[in-house]
């Protein structure tokens, strides 16, 4: 019988998911099911993993990220081979605030991906979840869903319906055998985020987010901010009064 740990990755191509993965196969063998929308590119990262834990069995799925009847198959044909342990919900894009703003289509699309597709990922593993009373989802958010800020308020409202749904299924399964974690990253030195470093931001570096990230879903912590200076620097953010705020250049 295999009793290893099942762990399953949407959106598996994301440089933090990719490390994230890197951390659990160096913690034991496991049963790792990657999904993306690139088939290319899942099987380059399967490759590497596959070389890191030769003992692990990792499988790859191609798979859409916004039509409801696609990712209920994908969810149904996961669960139904095996239960599953850790569900890490990673995928996203990092718009221009000023493409949003100049172009609907954009706006649309960056609230979709970012917001309402991991959405649609997690009820449809929760509701397997809840059958089998065990299992975590965790997700991956952003600082910027806590307060809107004229920098990227578009991709912060999609963070921020990310974070109230993640409140949302934390009341629902409270006291039961399924956890949901909320993770909340500061910039990260990611493909993704690779123009803010050419304009001289400061980025933590995606191994040690990713150790964080792996060990807060492993206790099952209801919110994760890392780097963890994150949770007093929004902190302040979200307290501060509406006058001196609106004075702010961030």
């Amino acid at each position: 019988m295999n009793n290893r740990k099942k762990i399953v990755i949407i959106g598996a191509t994301s440089a933090i998911a990719e490390h994230c993965a890197r951390l659990w196969l160096e913690m034991q063998p496991i049963d790792l099911v990657l999904v993306g929308r690139d088939a290319s590119r899942i099987a380059r990262v399967a490759a590497d993993l596959k070389v890191r834990s030769p003992q692990s069995d990792i499988r790859t799925v191609q798979a859409g990220f916004l039509d409801p009847d696609a990712i209920n198959a994908t969810v149904g044909s996961i669960v139904g081979a095996g239960r599953v342990d850790i569900v890490l919900i990673a995928h996203g894009v990092l718009p221009e605030q000023s493409g949003c703003q100049d172009n609907l289509l954009a706006c649309r699309d960056a609230l979709e991906i970012n917001g309402v597709s991991p959405v649609l990922y997690a009820e449809a593993f929760a509701s397997e979840m809840e059958k089998a009373r065990h299992g975590t989802i965790a997700l991956i958010g952003s600082v910027a869903g806590d307060r809107g800020r004229k920098s990227n308020y578009v991709y912060g409202a999609a963070k921020g319906l990310v974070a109230r749904y993640a409140q949302g299924l934390q009341h629902r399964f409270a006291g039961s055998g399924v956890k949901i974690v909320l993770i909340k990253p500061g910039p990260t030195d990611t493909p993704m985020t690779a123009h803010l470093k050419d304009q001289g931001a400061k980025l933590a570096s995606v191994e040690s987010v990713a150790r964080q990230i792996v060990a807060g879903v492993g206790s099952g912590r209801p919110v994760v901010y890392t780097p963890r200076k994150w949770w007093l620097i929004m902190g302040v953010i979200q307290h501060l009064p509406r006058a001196i705020f609106n004075r702010l250049d961030i």
